[in-house]
């Protein structure tokens, strides 16, 4: 028996489907109020239960071999410190415990490449960066993805066999919950203008992630880290590349960085004055305006991990949009 946590979001549901079409028997660890939409006609055992409840993890890890643990929160916005901390730190301690006193043979932990420290200058990160724990991280996402990923090495310390991968920005087909960036691909097929940032990031084929995460699953030493990362590229070519893969053509207005960050920042007061949700923020601004460079070296190396190219995943992804009916400012 496997165990996924986070089996109902983007990453999480491709992995179920990859471990069900190799036979797998697979358990979701899904929260009492998840939306369950991306699993609807899987053959997949769902336990309810929340990382933040021991009891109800011990339930769900009885008779477990392998459990990947993805549960976990992204969030860009103010205000949501708290609840990463708890998720993304005691959540990944309390599946540790509970896997090492359950006699689970192998757990793959899912952190983020904003685990690492991000560099003074614009270089190439590897897993040789130190993470980003309290007092050298960007924000607060960085931080719990930081010591989250600590808190799991310390669990292998005391006997839990364990591997940590490390994802790029992940971008693909069955994002039924709608990611960020999902959101933003649908947004850049719609004809009108659209406001840029200048900007670049490294972006993953979330098919390319899970076969890296089986890899790791498989083969990955552990107490290792693994970076999976895409291919890099600056915003208004991410913008160019899914128009020209859409067959469609609108003008783009690229905003320089600090009128964009002065812009962020009012969005931010407005959003805890009102609850929108701002298009940019600081801390994602200041994510594409530092542009790190990711090696996957290691990955290639010691996991046979070997990336799409981007414009396969765009296209894939535009395509699933299209027979779903999404588009920007649409649920279905």
């Amino acid at each position: 028996m496997i165990l996924v946590t986070g089996a109902t979001g983007h990453l999480g549901n491709v992995l179920v489907r990859k471990l069900l079409s190799r036979g797998e028997r697979v358990r979701a660890l899904v929260l009492p109020d998840d939306s369950c939409i991306s699993l609807a006609g899987l053959d997949v055992e769902r336990v309810s239960g929340n990382v933040l409840a021991p009891p109800a993890l011990e339930r769900a890890l009885a008779g477990v071999e392998i459990v990947y643990h993805l549960a976990g929160i992204i969030s860009i916005l103010p205000g949501a410190e708290s609840l990463m901390q708890r998720v993304n730190v005691e959540g990944v301690r309390n599946v540790a415990q509970a896997a090492l006193q359950a006699g689970v043979r192998r757990m793959v932990q899912v952190s983020s490449v904003h685990a690492f420290r991000r560099p003074a200058q614009r270089r190439m990160v590897d897993e040789t960066e130190p993470l980003a724990v309290a007092g050298t991280a960007a924000g607060a996402y960085d931080r719990t993805k930081a010591e989250g990923t600590q808190a799991i090495l310390e669990v292998v310390q005391e006997g839990l066999d364990a591997v940590v991968v490390c994802p790029t920005g992940i971008i693909g087909p069955h994002d039924y919950l709608r990611s960020e960036m999902g959101q933003t691909i649908s947004e850049y097929r719609r004809k009108r203008l659209h406001l840029l940032v200048a900007g670049a990031y490294d972006f993953v084929d979330v098919r390319d992630v899970v076969q890296g995460v089986l890899a790791a699953g498989a083969q990955g030493r552990s107490g290792e880290l693994y970076i999976l990362s895409g291919t890099h590229i600056t915003l208004p070519k991410l913008h160019d590349l899914v128009q020209a893969l859409a067959g469609i053509h609108s003008p783009k207005l690229v905003l320089p960085f600090n009128l964009a960050l002065a812009g962020a920042r009012l969005a931010e007061l407005g959003y805890q004055l009102t609850q929108l949700t701002p298009r940019f923020t600081s801390y994602a601004l200041c994510t594409v305006h530092d542009s790190a460079l990711f090696s996957r070296a290691k990955a290639e190396r010691e996991l046979g991990y070997h990336p799409r190219t981007l414009r396969e995943t765009l296209a894939d992804t535009i395509a699933w949009q299209g027979a779903q009916g999404l588009r920007s400012g649409n649920r279905k």
